[in-house]
C-alpha cells in the first residue's frame, strides 16, 4: 500500500528555515498505532493526517512519541498541502480537532489561521525552572498546559541551552520562553517540550495562541509580528481577536514522497487508498 506523504515548511517562504511537518492527506483513517509509528520514522516535530468527513475535514497531529491536542505549523503546512498540492478550490477550509474548530483561509501570499485565544494567569515559578533554563525568569504564566516564562531581553532567549532532562520533569509539558523583541520584531520566543518527545520545536503556532493575547495587552497593539529564534527560525504574524487569534504565515513543500506500508497491520493496510 502506497501513501502519499509531503513534508512542508511552516512559517516560512524558503526551504530549510521555519518548521518542517509531515502532511498524509487520507481517505480513511489508519490504525492509531500505525500513524503513531509513521509519525515515529518521520522524526518531525509533528505529523499531520487528515480526512475529509461531511464536507469538513477531521485533521489530527502526531509528535514522534504522542498525539497532541493542536499544532499550529502542521495546521498551516496541511493547509498548503490542500491547496497547493491536491488543488482544494474551497476559499476556506474548515478543520475538527481534538483543540475544537479550526479554520484557514488564503489571504494573498500568506494563509490566515483561526485558533483560540490562551489568556495567560501568573502563576509561581516552578522549583529549579530557573536552573534548568540556565536564566532567570522575570514573571511566570500558565496558558494551558504551557508554561509561559518572560525574560529579560532577546538575547537571553537566544542563548538559551536548557537542560532537557529537568525540563521534562516540569509539571507543564511545554514551556515557552519569551522576551521582548529586537531587529523589528515585536517579541521572540522559543519553545521547549521534552516531555512530549520535542527537545526545541523550530516554530510553535500553538505557543502563539499564548504569546498573542499577552504581548497585546504588553504592548496595547492587537497585531504583532513574533520571531521564533530557534535554529531554523520563523515568523509568525500574529493579531489578537477577541477570544480568537489570527495567525498568519506562509510555507514551502520541500518532499513529496511515498509511505510503502506493505508491511503494515491487515486492518490498516488499505485505510489510506
Amino acid at each position: 500500500m502506497g501513501i502519499r506523504q509531503f513534508q512542508v515548511d511552516a512559517f516560512t517562504d524558503r526551504p530549510f528555515a521555519g518548521n518542517p511537518a509531515a502532511v498524509c492527506v487520507l481517505r480513511r483513517w489508519l490504525d492509531d498505532g500505525l500513524m503513531q509509528a509513521i509519525a515515529a520514522e518521520n522524526n518531525l516535530s509533528e505529523t499531520a493526517f487528515c480526512v475529509r468527513e461531511q464536507g469538513r475535514w477531521r485533521l489530527r497531529w502526531f509528535t514522534p512519541s504522542c498525539e497532541v491536542p493542536l499544532c499550529g505549523h502542521a495546521t498551516l503546512a496541511t493547509a498548503h498541502v490542500l491547496f497547493s498540492e491536491l488543488g482544494v478550490g474551497e476559499p476556506e477550509l474548515h478543520f475538527d480537532t481534538l483543540g475544537g474548530s479550526l479554520s484557514v483561509r488564503r489571504e494573498a501570499d500568506t494563509l490566515a489561521m483561526d485558533f483560540p485565544a490562551w489568556p495567560a494567569q501568573p502563576i509561581t515559578a516552578p522549583p529549579g525552572l530557573d536552573q534548568a533554563l540556565g536564566a532567570t525568569p522575570e514573571s511566570t504564566l500558565l496558558a494551558g498546559e504551557y508554561l509561559l516564562v518572560v525574560v529579560a531581553d532577546a538575547a537571553t532567549v537566544r542563548r538559551l541551552a536548557p537542560d532537557m532532562t529537568h525540563l521534562a520533569a516540569l509539571p507543564q509539558w511545554g514551556i515557552v520562553v519569551t522576551a521582548p523583541g529586537d531587529d523589528g520584531y515585536d517579541f521572540v520566543s522559543r519553545f521547549f517540550a521534552p516531555a512530549r518527545g520535542v527537545p526545541e520545536d523550530p516554530v510553535t503556532g500553538s505557543a502563539h495562541c499564548a504569546l498573542t493575547p499577552y504581548w497585546a495587552t504588553r504592548s496595547g497593539r492587537t497585531r504583532m509580528i513574533g520571531l521564533q529564534c530557534s535554529a531554523r527560525g520563523g515568523e509568525v504574524d500574529c493579531e489578537l481577536l477577541g477570544e480568537r487569534v489570527m495567525l498568519r504565515g506562509r510555507a514551502v513543500t520541500v518532499i513529496a514522497s511515498e509511505l510503502r506500508l506493505d508491511e503494515a497491520p491487515r486492518e490498516a493496510r488499505h485505510a489510506g487508498r
